[in-house]
């Protein structure tokens, strides 16, 4: 008996593409499966030049080519989509994006490329052998919020705050990231910082975000998808924004990024009390807020504005994570070199839990320089043992209830 291309077709359509975690059948990536006795061949097409994953993907679609009853050999052919095909495949990703199950009917945006950068940033950037003029908008109505914001949603937004900079906001961010990673969680992390971001080197991500017309595709790194105005300023341009320009960014950077639908996305804010806050306010209303301190009572005094803040924006302060709390010499003796109690301190101010202590260990910093995690490069040692135990506290406190005053019943 020869092979059934009904089959294969169903078997090979299911393959997930590891970039977007959607099968390859329902993204429009199988063109064609011919048959001819017991051999047969795929034709796939591949959204850009230099798609990540393509050996892996290959491998895949052959290997469950292969596992159909009355197939022998399997070969697989690459391609690229054409415009049309890329249309459809972002018609596909925004109507995921929006909650529906099938593909929005609605015309999608063209493919001609943009000069504008999410909230009007920079330059062109090039993926594989696609080139793409940055970021915009494109359509000419705003982006409808995404399912993952919405009431209901599986994904918890999580906003990471601080009253200043300096205690490690963004390494906790990351770490915590991979370590809600390793427990399982599908993670993401936003760079919200706009004028220091610093998660694209933290974390390591070898290559830029995918650009798809007006839709982005954040970047997967170390199994996480992180998406920061890193990605589209060089390192050394300051980002020098008004109000309006920075909501219109974070609105961007949360509208028309493909997140998937993420156990947890976190928002890595910026210090202090500004605008990014109010932003985040109006366009995640769902968010929850973690305030990072360090152990000196200067530093607690400092992070519980950003809390009062957070709770006059109605955004619901979860707990407090005290970063660089002790320092465990070579002779196993800790050492609390910047005092003790901030972090207890500031939790039982706020009536809210501590939910973890991280200690002072030097790779932490030095990760943070490298692209190397502590969590990724040491996932036994001691710092990531607590952010292990900060991911775990996290997870099985559930999401936070949001209370509006104007919805409530009168």
């Amino acid at each position: 008996m020869g092979a059934d291309s009904t089959a294969v077709e169903s078997a090979v359509g299911a393959v997930v593409d590891p970039e977007l975690d959607l099968p390859i059948g329902r993204l429009g990536m199988l063109r064609e499966v011919r048959a001819r006795r017991r051999r047969v061949g795929i034709s796939l097409g591949l959204p850009l030049g230099g798609w990540p994953g393509t050996d892996d993907l290959a491998a895949r679609v052959k290997a469950a080519a292969e596992g159909v009853a009355g197939v022998e050999e399997a070969s697989v052919e690459i391609g690229i989509m054409d415009d049309d095909e890329r249309a459809a495949l972002r018609s596909e990703l925004r109507s995921v994006m929006e909650g529906a199950s099938d593909a929005s009917s609605d015309p999608a945006p063209s493919d001609e490329p943009s000069t504008a950068q999410p909230g009007g940033g920079h330059g062109d950037h090039t993926h594989g052998d696609h080139t793409h003029a940055g970021h915009s908008h494109g359509a000419p109505a705003e982006s409808p919020m995404p399912a993952l914001l919405r009431a209901g949603a599986r994904t918890r937004v999580v906003g990471v705050s601080s009253g200043k900079g300096g205690v490690g906001k963004s390494s906790v961010t990351v770490n915590l990231a991979l370590a809600l990673a390793a427990a399982g969680k599908r993670v993401g992390v936003l760079d919200a910082d706009v004028y220091g971001f610093s998660v694209p080197g933290m974390i390591g991500a070898e290559r830029e975000p995918i650009i798809l017309g007006d839709l982005v595709v954040p970047t997967l790194a170390r199994g996480v998808r992180c998406l920061s105005m890193g990605f589209f300023v060089p390192d050394d341009q300051p980002v020098i924004w008004r109000g309006p320009m920075l909501h219109k960014a974070i609105q961007q950077l949360l509208f028309d990024a493909y997140w998937g639908e993420p156990d947890f996305l976190l928002i890595d804010m910026p210090p202090g009390t500004g605008d990014v806050t109010l932003s985040l306010a109006e366009v995640a209303p769902r968010a929850e807020v973690v305030v990072v301190t360090t152990p000196q009572p200067a530093a607690q005094r400092v992070a519980q504005r950003s809390a009062f803040a957070a709770r006059k924006l109605k955004l619901p302060v979860r707990g407090v994570i005290e970063n660089m709390s002790w320092f465990t010499g070579d002779d196993g003796v800790r050492y609390e070199l910047f005092g003790r109690g901030g972090g207890q301190a500031l939790a039982a101010d706020l009536g809210v839990p501590l939910l973890g202590q991280v200690p002072l260990v030097p790779e932490l910093r030095e990760g943070g320089d490298t692209g190397k995690p502590i969590v990724a490069l040491d996932p036994d040692g001691e710092a990531s043992a607590a952010f292990a135990a900060l991911a775990s506290r996290l997870v099985s406190m559930g999401p936070g209830r949001v209370y509006r005053r104007e919805l409530a019943i009168r």
